[in-house]
């Protein structure tokens, strides 16, 4: 537990509207009949579609090649046909349409051969290649490539990783379900995060009104005999942003004209690790 935490101005306490989405456990959604998968799901650059109408993909096959450095890889969620490569809407507020590519899924749900990987006998730098091939973006809100936000500061030494699990926002429970279903995988993920990051001390914020996500999480660094500090935050929106939780946590003012890793603080949402 940390020995003191910091305020931020502003914030308010709306109806929380929780109960009724943590009531089940995380289940599989069913294959639909069409899958509409867009190449730009990220901020940067819109990866370049590799497959062809007529192919047949399997599942975790990549079908969008990352654009640039800030890009990420897109793959086929499934196994099945693509049908076409062409626009259509996003599900994006904007409205905007965006070049996707049309799968009709196959129903096996076939995968491509995949192979174990040590990260620790590789270089952090190949590390980082293989996040941005394998298309893990950031789930809080940004969908940042993960892998660019794994980069380290040059001029300044990390210190501080921060994991979002404060979850602020009224009906949302995806991360809650998460901290108290998979915890220990989540911890797991941190510790490829700290080793990237190279960083002193691990920070996971959950807003109070969490109890169980924060036993569990606490148990799984227990178990796995980490030093993390698991702490409950007070709930007050907007808590869960990026900026606002590093205040609470580190009592380090992110301004608006920096990114947190020139104060030597990186935050990640837990359904990202």
């Amino acid at each position: 537990m940390l020995a003191q935490l910091f305020g931020f101005k502003g914030g308010v306490k709306p109806q929380t509207n929780k109960a009724p989405s943590v009531q089940l456990a995380i289940g599989q959604a069913p294959l639909p009949s069409r899958l509409f998968v867009p190449l730009h799901q990220s901020i940067g650059g819109a990866p370049n579609p590799l497959v062809e109408v007529g192919e047949r993909v399997l599942k975790g096959q990549l079908i969008g090649g990352a654009d640039g450095w800030v890009s990420a890889a897109v793959h086929a969620p499934t196994s099945g046909m693509v049908l076409a490569i062409e626009e259509h809407v996003a599900a994006h507020p904007s409205g905007l349409p965006t070049l996707s590519v049309v799968i009709e899924p196959d129903g096996r749900d076939e995968w491509i051969p995949r192979t174990a990987l040590d990260y620790r006998s590789l270089a952090p730098e190949r590390v980082r290649e293989i996040l941005r091939d394998a298309g893990v973006v950031g789930l809080g809100g940004a969908a940042f490539p993960s892998h660019a936000k794994l980069t380290p500061a040059r001029a300044v030494p990390m210190q501080d990783l921060v994991i979002n699990g404060a979850e602020c926002e009224p009906f949302m429970t995806c991360d809650d379900v998460l901290m108290r279903e998979r915890a220990e995988e989540i911890v797991r993920g941190i510790a490829i995060f700290r080793d990237l990051l190279r960083v002193g001390r691990v920070l996971i914020g959950i807003e109070d009104n969490k109890p169980e996500a924060i036993l569990a999480m606490q148990a799984a660094v227990l178990r796995l005999a980490e030093d993390y500090a698991v702490v409950a935050v007070p709930t007050r929106y907007p808590a869960g942003g990026a900026k606002q939780l590093i205040r609470v946590l580190t009592g380090k003012e992110v301004p608006a004209s920096k990114r947190s890793t020139e104060l030597g603080v990186q935050c990640f949402n837990v359904a990202t690790v």
